[in-house]
């Protein structure tokens, strides 16, 4: 489950059974303009969603729902009474809201409010009594998916659930090895710094909650931005600020790496994950770290921003790690990107076709659809542009006598639609690569209308998870069109488009339109499917459009006449034989596919033991299982197998140091940032040919040199094809 809005009080999962304390508490009411901002956001949402919903008593119904869930979605503060004493709302919040009215809302925020606050001051009171009282040889259990559990009959049920959760807190502590005299500290500093954020709750944050649990229902796209959040999204959309280069997001009481941004600090370093989850911040090289579970989304992005060249530390959580974790420790050089950096970049790979001979292949990868506007409006003939470059790159790498090209679209987010239709225009001859549909059903339809000479030769794109949007009109229009062959993992599933509308107070982010391919089917939620589909690095259950919740439906549209350059559908089944013959020995792939079913495992785990020589029991026999996993690539590999991960771990210190000299990054810390060319470095560096041979590149990414082999493998069979045909004919 996603809660996009309210990280804070997700986190605050708290005591024991010490009853309530009382405490001086101001309701907090509903202004004017917010009842204007309510009318105007049914209207907006009514009338100019794709979807075409009505807020009527089903979607009151579950707008109710989905606010509860977004308040308190552990199951921690509401019993079964209150949501009984809520039930008066379910259908009533769809006459009401029109007309302005959020009585609703805000009695049921205020009543969550009141409980919250209660509950932290009685926490920080009773914590250090309540941790010397505990006992972590006795076996208990901690519930890891609360969307499992029912609200709580009675307060001595909750209290169980709250000790149950201190305890785990407490026991990751231990296990992190935290001095014992230090826990009660810290986490009674955390839940402090958490009553403080409480007690600034305004009327805007209110509203901002009850007005998402809305809108998300729609899609997980469609978004009200608060006067405050408007700012920062406004400033995020004009500047490239200073930072690590990673979009984030709240989840439960965590802040979350949605993405990585390419060629920024956390992707030279190269540590940081998709769907890591940030618990702590350290500034400088020796900071103490500064708990962030339970904070704003906005201030954890303050907290990792700073000036370029400083150094910030972060504690995360690592993804594959599952619920369960230990904690990692990852030291990033806050930096810019270098324009160029983000460019596209060529190199070109030797490989093996299977003869003894070597075949060429060039590989372009592809960060980012990025094109300087602003340098294109004042006339400079040489702005930069991701087709500009693209065609400059293949014209270089035809004279350095390439076969064929792979273009790497892992990990590209997207960007601007004119660069993804343009950028298809240099492998066809012309024709249309995307159509978009209004909400009012009206169809256009973009892509290159003049024919003029285009990149015939071999080509192959591989994608992954988060190749997402423009790159997923790319690869949809190329794969449509049978100009070449997709191969990697299924994409992320994008394909609306969303605009912004200013409200009485704030904005909405609207969902208005859906990208559809010239097949007729839409990119939305199922994304590319690949021709031939490598092992997932990302879990699709964590990443991607499908993970979240109410994305809108994949469906088709009539699909525009369209040629197709080559036959290459029938290739298939014989490149996926070889693929899947040639990966079965590749110690590369069968580490890679160990890696993976650990993560399953992982991820598996639904509860965790409260008894702490289990826990550490069972956090040595994953660690043994990650020594022979390593140890089985190293020894296939001709290497020594290590005495212990430690010997790993140095190895990675010493690559890290070399990462943090390299380069400027762009800073995206927040959802919604986008990179501008504003701030960024110019400096220009002569490009030099990088020839890798299939050994390095299998070491070095296993899955680009797989996606160059099937590219060599469809020349030679095309070959055979041909040479067949040939003697067919002389017959």
């Amino acid at each position: 489950m996603r809660r996009a809005f309210l990280n804070t009080a997700a986190s605050l999962t708290l005591i024991t059974g010490l009853g309530l304390s009382t405490s001086s508490f101001a309701l907090i009411e509903y202004s004017k303009s917010q009842q204007e901002t309510a009318s105007e956001l049914i209207e907006q949402l009514e009338e100019r969603h794709y979807a075409k919903l009505k807020y009527d008593d089903v979607m009151s119904s579950a707008h109710l729902d989905n606010y509860l869930d977004n308040l308190d979605g552990g199951k921690m503060f509401f019993t079964a009474a209150d949501i009984a004493e809520f039930e008066r709302f379910r259908t009533q919040m769809d006459d009401e809201l029109p007309q302005g009215k959020l009585d609703a809302g805000f009695s049921i925020f205020n009543r969550f409010h009141e409980l919250l606050t209660t509950r932290l001051e009685t926490l920080v009171e009773s914590l250090p009594t309540m941790i010397e009282a505990m006992d972590f040889d006795i076996d208990e259990r901690f519930e890891l998916d609360m969307d499992k559990l029912a609200w709580a009959e009675t307060q001595t049920e909750l209290d169980e659930r709250w000790r149950l959760q201190i305890k785990n807190q407490v026991l990751n502590l231990r296990l992190a090895d935290k001095p014992q005299d230090e826990i009660a500290e810290t986490l009674v500093k955390r839940y402090k710094n958490q009553l403080s954020r409480v007690n600034q709750y305004n009327s805007q944050d209110a509203f901002q909650i009850f007005a998402n649990a809305l809108t998300e229902l729609y899609d997980p796209h469609t978004n009200y931005f608060s006067p405050r959040r408007s700012e920062n999204f406004n400033i995020n959309m004009r500047l490239s600020l200073e930072g690590i280069g990673a979009v984030l997001s709240p989840e439960d009481e965590y802040t979350r790496v949605a993405r990585i941004v390419p060629a920024g600090p956390a992707d030279k370093q190269g540590e940081l994950k998709p769907s890591d989850r940030i618990v702590a911040v350290g500034q400088d090289d020796e900071g103490p770290f500064e708990d962030v579970i339970g904070w704003r989304l906005d201030e954890v992005v303050e907290l990792i921003r700073g000036p370029k060249g400083s150094t910030v530390r972060l504690q995360v959580l690592p993804s594959k790690a599952g619920a369960d974790a230990e904690r990692k420790t990852i030291k990033i050089v806050r930096n810019k990107v270098k324009l160029e950096e983000q460019s596209a970049q060529k190199r070109v790979m030797e490989l093996d076709k299977g003869n003894g001979e070597t075949i060429r292949v060039g590989v372009i990868d592809i960060p980012t659809f990025y094109i300087d506007f602003e340098a294109m409006r004042r006339g400079d003939e040489n702005y930069k542009s991701t087709t500009r470059d693209v065609k400059k790159l293949i014209e270089e790498l035809e004279e350095e006598d390439v076969e064929g090209l792979v273009i790497d679209l892992r990990r590209n987010g997207g960007g601007s639609l004119q660069e993804a239709n343009d950028l298809t225009g240099l492998f066809i001859e012309y024709g249309p690569t995307v159509q978009i549909r209004h909400s009012s059903r009206r169809v256009w339809r973009d892509g290159k209308r003049l024919r003029s000479t285009y990149y015939d030769g071999p080509l192959v794109v591989l994608i992954n998870r988060l190749s997402a949007s423009a790159s997923e009109i790319f690869a949809g229009a190329i794969q449509d069109y049978d100009r070449g062959l997709i191969v990697g993992d299924r994409s992320y599933g994008k394909g609306t488009v969303q605009t912004m509308v200013p409200l009485t107070e704030g904005q909405l982010k609207i969902t208005e339109s859906k990208f559809y391919r010239i097949s007729g089917d839409s990119t939305q939620h199922r994304g590319v499917v690949p021709d031939i589909t490598f092992p997932s690095l990302y879990d699709p259950e964590e990443i991607g459009e499908s993970a979240l919740d109410n994305a809108l439906d994949w469906d088709q549209i009539n699909p525009v006449r369209h040629r197709r350059y080559s036959n290459l559908d029938s290739l298939v089944p014989q490149l996926t034989e070889i693929y899947q013959t040639r990966s079965s020995s590749n110690p590369e792939f069968l580490y890679l596919q160990d890696q993976l079913a650990v993560a399953e495992q992982n991820r598996a785990i639904t509860s965790v033991s409260l008894n702490e020589t289990v826990r550490r029991e069972e956090r040595e026999a994953r660690q043994q299982r990650s020594l022979e996993i390593e140890n089985r690539r190293r020894v296939a590999r001709g290497e020594e197998p290590l005495a212990s991960l430690d010997e790993l771990d140095e190895d990675d210190d010493a690559t890290d140091d070399d990462a943090h000299s390299l380069g400027e990054g762009v800073d995206e810390d927040a959802a919604d940032d986008v990179a501008s060319s504003d701030d960024t470095e110019d400096d220009e560096e002569e490009a030099s040919e990088e020839i890798v041979s299939a050994e390095e590149l299998a070491e070095e990414d296993v899955l680009l040199s797989e996606a160059g082999s099937i590219l060599v493998d469809a020349l030679v069979l095309q070959e055979r094809a041909y040479a067949l045909t040939a003697a067919k004919q002389e017959d």
